[in-house]
């Protein structure tokens, strides 16, 4: 689990802070950060002359500590390099952040002050304007350091927890010291909504089912008022027509669920924002069984519903003033004597009949019910999130979201935040032409177009049954975890999420 610390943030001058570390940027070329520059006026020079010495260079990354430094009043001196540029990216800025708390842990640091998100970042002109950008963004990328998932480990706990406390986050300046105060309480509302997605991915399926999901959901109404959480049975599914989403998980012993989140803290009656998250626990791949190798990692099929709660979890923190809707559709899809057959025919929630021609295919298959039970909130936007297809990869790789939608103010709303958090996207298109490719010969529509666009063809067939909405898709498919030696959720896109309603949907802009 995450370890948790305190993040404040401070105007003071470098040479007052009495803490056990103070961290600073340095360049290439020797050239000093205005903190540095600070810290070397209050030492007579002593950063300048070790720096002539040759063995720092300031490559972004880089780091080395000097030790009791007359005229700076903490023991230890953290330099971290920036690399050549006074604007450095977004991806240094999260690396020097990063490479910041590995070094306070393996100093066994109780409490330490940076003036590392103080190094001007090279960024679109909206981010910049953005008092709170650089507090926000740091304790996102520290505590993305700090984060642990050892809950499912009884012997093997051989990591020493980290022994950091108290993180200050110092500014020089006065100016806007409360903005970034409150960047920073938003940035440690969305780290624990990360958090509590990387926590709900990484969890195995046996544990992490959809009853386990629904009572997460129960547990957000729990620790915030603001939330209120209905959880609907097979039965009142069955009601209600979800045909679709219940043929998902009729080869499993594991009952579907569908969870509704509402958090309405905007103002009263105003159109809401829903989000929707694929919840399929563990996806075998039905009938049309996967192949082995990997399938380990489909218990990451969930992370959609994960990023959805993960994000109602963020909302609820920082107390955002929006009206948001979340919705999780959760099933498990197993093989067995009741499951769907590739040619079954099923009758979704809008009355549409679908196809099934490969019951691997059952993301879309639950994501379409719930996106016609969203429409009753008569939404300003839906933003469905689903690992949905292995074409995603294949096109984008694990860098971007895929994005595709029928509003273009939305994409590119969605892709504005992704810039300025950097959980990027990027748009596909989502032409008509597709649609010939889910026609059947038996039902209103198939559910797989065959072998070509196949990122393209599922969010065609989820535009069915979105038509009276403005509706956006993300497929993380590439980006919700990691493989190999770092295997594990990433928490993504709940960055992305928070900062698309806190640009959009708060009544102010950040």
């Amino acid at each position: 689990m995450s370890h948790k610390i305190a993040y404040r943030v401070a105007h003071a001058a470098t040479d007052t802070v009495k803490t056990s570390c103070i961290a600073v940027g340095v360049y290439e070329k020797q050239k000093l950060s205005n903190a540095a520059a600070q810290l070397d006026k209050a030492s007579d020079g002593q950063l300048k002359r070790f720096l002539k010495k040759g063995d720092f260079s300031g490559r972004c990354g880089q780091y080395t500590i000097l030790y009791d430094i007359p005229g700076i009043p903490a023991p230890r001196l953290l330099l971290v390099g920036c690399g050549a540029n006074k604007q450095i990216s977004q991806e240094d800025f999260q690396k020097i952040h990063v490479r910041l708390i590995k070094c306070l842990i393996s100093l066994n640091a109780t409490q330490a002050a940076s003036y590392l998100h103080e190094v001007p970042v090279d960024m679109a002109q909206s981010a910049t304007a953005d008092p709170g950008w650089s507090t926000r963004q740091a304790v996102l990328a520290c505590d993305h350091t700090l984060y642990q998932f050892d809950l499912c480990k009884a012997l093997d706990k051989k990591r020493d927890k980290p022994k950091l406390k108290t993180l200050q986050l110092c500014q020089l300046e006065a100016e806007h010291l409360a903005e970034r105060k409150q960047g920073a309480k938003q940035g440690q509302g969305i780290a624990e909504g990360i958090n509590l997605a990387k926590t709900l991915g990484n969890l195995p399926g046996n544990i992490c089912t959809p009853s386990y999901l629904a009572k997460q959901a129960k547990s957000l109404q729990k620790t915030f008022p603001s939330v209120k959480t209905t959880v609907l049975s097979e039965a009142a599914m069955e009601k209600l027509g979800m045909g679709s989403l219940l043929s998902v998980a009729r080869g499993s012993q594991e009952p579907a669920k569908l969870a509704i989140m509402e958090y309405q803290q905007g103002k009263p009656g105003a159109k809401p924002i829903v989000l929707v998250g694929k919840g399929i626990t563990f996806d075998s791949g039905g009938i049309s069984l996967k192949p082995g190798a990997k399938m380990d990692e489909m218990k990451f099929d969930m992370c959609g519903a994960a990023s959805v709660l993960g994000t109602l979890h963020a909302c609820a923190r920082i107390g955002v003033k929006a009206n948001v809707i979340g919705i999780i559709a959760c099933a498990e899809n197993m093989p067995g004597g009741k499951a769907s057959k590739p040619g079954d025919i099923v009758t979704s929630m809008s009355g549409r009949t679908i196809e099934i021609l490969n019951t691997d295919a059952e993301g879309r298959l639950v994501l379409c019910d719930a996106l016609s039970y969203a429409e009753r909130y008569k939404p300003a936007a839906v933003i469905d999130i689903a690992t949905l297809t292995g074409a995603c990869i294949v096109a984008l790789g694990r860098v971007p979201s895929g994005l595709l939608g029928n509003n273009e103010q939305l994409v590119q709303r969605l892709k504005q935040a992704g810039e300025q958090c950097g959980d990027r996207v990027w748009q596909l298109p989502l032409w008509p032409d597709y649609r010939r490719q889910l026609k059947s010969n038996f039902a209103d529509v198939a559910n797989i177009g065959g072998p070509d666009a196949g990122t393209i063809t599922a969010a065609v067939f989820l535009s069915y049954f979105t038509e009276n909405y403005p509706w956006a898709h993300l497929d993380i498919a590439g980006t919700a975890w990691k493989s190999n030696n770092d295997k594990g959720a990433t928490g993504r896109p709940v960055s992305l999420l928070a900062h698309y309603i806190l640009q959009n949907h708060a009544g102010k802009k950040v």
